[in-house]
């Protein structure tokens, strides 16, 4: 087959979205699939490159060349509409290709749909976060609700989100392209590959609406043929002695001051390293016995887990999966996730990790300490996190993955 793959960014920019698209492009191109990507403009990245047998196109638009549009200075994401130059760009693309399927994950989505005029290219929606259901990504209230779980798409408290979140011009526009290009969107799809049980629900209910598509649940992988060899200086800023691990992008929907203030609980708290991307957000403030450290290397990431006493993950909103919750279990470490989410396809209370409410301080402080005081519970976790990481491998789920894209292609032929 010939495979396009849509994703709103790319390595070497961080995140969990970013690296499963690098993940299935190598997969499926080992599997013998010609492959390409088509990915959003970022600065100072090429505009081509070769990945390893996957071609990478970095598609700048005329939002992108507007620096008040895309003042983030660590990432640039596309728009949440038709970008008039993504369009051509990705027409043009689409028509040298000539893809026997698109897959297509976030923002770029909305660009590829009129790049698609008069053609009958089969579409899979990749639902990896619920950027085409809520207009600010994340499923958590914004503005005088902040940090209330949402129940779903509504133009009243998108408008009030969107527009503390952005900002008003800005999250209107947010508003009036993620919710009023749902009918378009929900009729041009062929298929939804959603990353787990949770996003699969809000998917049905918030976009498909009745309608009836092939959906599957398939879980991003870990790919550890990837692995490169660690940074040897980052580790050798690690606390010498046993610490707890976070890992995750410095940003407060993943939790990191709820797990400062967890922290602070603590009656004789161990080191706690907190591994986390670059965001435009600002750090957090660090309390005495945190090590920081910023946007590092995937594979060295691995190496810390390995000296890690477990890890925490401690979202507040509902992940839609989490990678780094099954990175940690296949290094045999116990991780305390949250629900309601992604990761309850993971962690089985009590079996193999523990789960504690999205937020809860006082819950993740205990499940901490009942970590801290009992080692044989933490040991018996973490030998059954190794054992249950292994359904999250590149061995077992891009088979998966790659036969249900040759379903979708099949159909659409």
């Amino acid at each position: 087959m010939r495979i396009l793959l849509l994703s709103d960014a790319y390595p070497p920019v961080i995140g969990g979205a970013t690296r499963a698209a690098q993940q299935l492009g190598g997969q499926l191109h080992r599997r013998g699939h010609q492959v390409a990507v088509a990915t959003a403009w970022q600065r100072d990245l090429p505009s081509f490159e070769d990945d390893a047998g996957v071609a990478v196109h970095r598609l700048p638009g005329l939002i992108s060349r507007v620096p008040a549009f895309s003042a983030d200075p660590v990432r640039y994401t596309p728009p949440p509409f038709p970008d008039p130059e993504l369009v051509w760009r990705l027409r043009r693309l689409i028509k040298s290709f000539r893809p026997d399927l698109i897959h297509s994950y976030g923002w770029l989505t909305y660009s590829c749909l009129p790049a698609l005029w008069r053609t009958r290219i089969p579409l899979v929606l990749a639902a990896r976060e619920y950027a085409n259901v809520c207009p600010v990504r994340t499923l958590v209230r914004q503005g005088r609700h902040r940090g209330q779980a949402c129940d779903g798409p509504a133009w009243g408290k998108c408008l009030e989100c969107a527009g503390s979140f952005y900002d008003q011009p800005k999250g209107a526009v947010a508003v009036l392209s993620v919710l009023g290009q749902r009918g378009r969107l929900r009729r041009r799809i062929d298929a939804v590959h959603s990353v787990s049980r949770f996003c699969e629900g809000v998917i049905r209910r918030h976009l498909l609406a009745g309608r009836v598509l092939p959906i599957e649940v398939l879980p991003d992988f870990r790919d550890d043929d990837l692995a490169l060899e660690p940074d040897g200086e980052i580790l050798a800023r690690l606390p010498e002695q046993p610490f707890i691990l976070f890992v995750g992008s410095f940003r407060r929907i993943k939790g990191d001051e709820v797990l400062l203030q967890a922290y602070g609980r603590l009656r004789q708290p161990p080191p706690l390293v907190m591994v986390g991307a670059r965001s435009i957000e600002p750090l957090p403030a660090f309390a005495p016995g945190v090590t920081p450290l910023l946007d590092v290397p995937h594979a060295t990431v691995m190496a810390i887990w390995e000296r890690a006493l477990f890890g925490v993950c401690p979202s507040v909103v509902p992940e839609a999966l989490g990678n780094t919750v099954h990175e940690g279990m296949s290094q045999g470490k116990a991780v305390i996730g949250t629900r309601p989410g992604g990761h309850e396809d993971m962690i089985e209370d009590g079996r193999n990790g523990l789960l504690v409410g999205c937020g809860e301080v006082t819950e993740l402080a205990e499940a901490i300490e009942r970590l801290l005081a009992d080692s044989e519970l933490r040991e018996r976790l973490g030998r059954e996190a190794r054992i249950s990481a292994d359904l999250f491998s590149a061995e077992v789920v891009a088979p998966r993955i790659e036969a249900f894209c040759q379903r979708v292609a099949s159909a659409g032929r």
